[in-house]
């Protein structure tokens, strides 16, 4: 047997080996679609919600003013609404800023509901 056929044949027989390793996928299975019918729920009955704070608490922030501080201000306390309730606020040092008056914050009643006015400097 010659070298040239022996490849030949060794060739073939690889061939013909790897040809016969097919791997065959499943055919994909059709989708099943299924409606199924619900009543549709009635519209929630309309509601009118009027989102404003109420009345600031009558009890004043009790709190202890420190002695005066050169060059400072003390800020008052006070309460301020977070939403769902009041929260007091702590009072703190402001410093002096020349030419400005410090207003301190405080709670205003208008037709629409309370406004609060947080501590400002205003010229003057």
């Amino acid at each position: 047997m010659s070298l040239r056929f022996a490849t030949l044949l060794l060739v073939a027989g690889a061939t013909a080996t790897l040809a016969g390793c097919v791997v065959e996928q499943p055919a994909p299975r059709p989708r099943r679609v299924v409606y199924v019918e619900q009543p549709v729920p009635p519209p929630p009955p309309p509601q009118v919600v009027e989102v404003i704070a109420p009345q600031p608490p009558p009890v004043e922030v009790i709190e202890e003013v420190p002695p005066p501080r050169p060059g400072y201000v003390w800020a008052h306390a006070y309460w301020h609404w977070n939403g769902a309730r009041y929260v007091a606020v702590r009072g703190h040092w402001e410093m002096v800023h020349p030419g400005y008056h410090y207003v301190h914050p405080h709670w205003e009643q208008h037709p629409d509901g309370w406004h609060l006015h947080v501590g400002v400097w205003v010229q003057g």
